[in-house]
């Protein structure tokens, strides 16, 4: 491989300038696709901004009973096997460190194929522009970790800001399911919706109960990570655009190199073909038939059991409907495209698949990779249930 140090310069051309010191030192903090400690320290910063207050010993009695609960009501509506559930209530901090390590093989997939990109363009596999100049070149061959830990971290700190409980994120986690509770967003939320306090909880902890005993069944997390990195290996990148939005920064804190690369699905694309539009809407509609199985099934064991469920169903979807943009980010920082009509897709079936059988044939779904519904079949029901029933 060619040298790329400037004729007549040091090997580390950029040795006395802080903002290259302070990503030497990140970079120096781990190996793989994605610098996981820039991710969790932008993330962290973002998430936390002006601090916040300890959460308290009763907030988090209050939220353990409240799964208790929920563990029998969504377990026997469903007949789904389930383990008693580790509940958790978090600071907005907590929050990120727990998805940043769960979430981590997802964030990989993409991040991997960034990383060959990038390599190919250094070797000149590719024809593209390299205006940049030295630093550039320097950068290029470690650019994707920093370049993905910078998008995960703010994605997920943002999130973080807003988000009540893990699952508000429909991805399945590695390690055993536990559920995690930001209190100080959920405070936040009772407070502004007027809810009471012990329903509220009640009602998270049963939709978090549902997410945990299916997004944690043992084929479920496998089988979408193989999905995902299908559809990551059909990403292109645009370097042209990625060394414009790097020219002017000269800033050594790390949450710039963040607000310098902006959003990350502006930087992915690659050509739609049939193979490729085909795996994306299996991915689209797992991750639909999961949150429509999940608001089902609360649904149902929440309006016997609480009464304002009312009030707090409206609250929630009316939350629902100003679904933050960051959330969106996520799902195409993994290369997939999920709208709001995909999840109305995934509770309408579901509610009509109950409807005209029960509730053990519809939580069939859960079965294996076979049994999840396709698009086609959430799209008409009465497929899936020839296939199933």
């Amino acid at each position: 491989m060619a040298d790329s140090t400037p004729t007549g310069g040091s090997p580390d051309p950029f040795a006395d300038t802080p903002l290259f010191r302070e990503i030497q030192r990140i970079l120096q903090s781990g190996g793989g696709p994605v610098n996981w400690e820039l991710a969790r320290q932008v993330g962290i910063a973002s998430a936390r901004g002006g601090g916040e207050a300890p959460i308290g010993e009763d907030e988090a009695a209050r939220l353990e009973g409240a799964v208790r609960m929920a563990e029998i009501a969504i377990g026997d509506l469903t007949g789904l096997p389930g383990e008693v559930l580790r509940v958790r209530a978090v600071d907005r901090g907590d929050w990120v460190r727990a998805n940043a390590d769960g979430l981590r093989d997802l964030f990989e997939a993409p991040a991997a194929r960034v990383s060959a990109l990038l390599a190919d363009a250094r070797r000149g596999e590719q024809d593209l522009p390299l205006e940049g100049g030295p630093m550039l070149e320097a950068m290029l061959g470690q650019l994707s970790p920093l370049l993905m830990g910078a998008q995960v971290g703010t994605v997920l700190g943002r999130l973080a800001q807003d988000v009540l409980t893990q699952y508000e994120l429909p991805l399945p986690r590695a390690g055993a399911p536990e559920l995690l509770f930001v209190a100080p967003n959920i405070e936040t939320f009772e407070r502004d919706w007027s809810l009471p306090r012990e329903e509220l909880r009640g009602y998270l902890a049963m939709h978090e109960t549902a997410h945990a005993l299916t997004l944690g069944r043992p084929w479920v997390r496998p089988h979408l990570v193989a999905l995902v990195r299908e559809v990551a290996e059909g990403m292109e990148f645009d370097l042209a655009a990625l060394e414009s939005r790097l020219r002017d920064l000269d800033s050594p804190d790390p949450t710039a190199l963040a607000e310098a690369l902006g959003d990350p699905s502006e930087l992915f694309g690659g050509e739609m073909t049939d193979e490729r539009r085909l795996l994306l809407r299996r991915v689209q509609a797992f991750l639909a038939a999961a949150e429509g199985y999940a608001d089902h099934v609360t649904d149902i064991a929440a309006r016997d059991r609480l009464p304002s469920f009312g009030r707090i169903h409206e609250a929630v979807r009316r939350r629902h409907e100003g679904r933050p943009e960051e959330e969106r980010m996520v799902e195409r920082l993994l290369g997939l495209d999920v709208v709001p009509e995909h999840y109305r897709l995934g509770r309408t079936f579901c509610d009509r698949v109950a409807e005209v059988t029960d509730e053990p044939t519809l939580a069939r779904m859960w079965g294996s990779t076979d049994s999840m519904p396709s698009m086609p079949e959430l799209e008409e029901p009465t497929l899936w249930l020839a296939r199933m029933a």
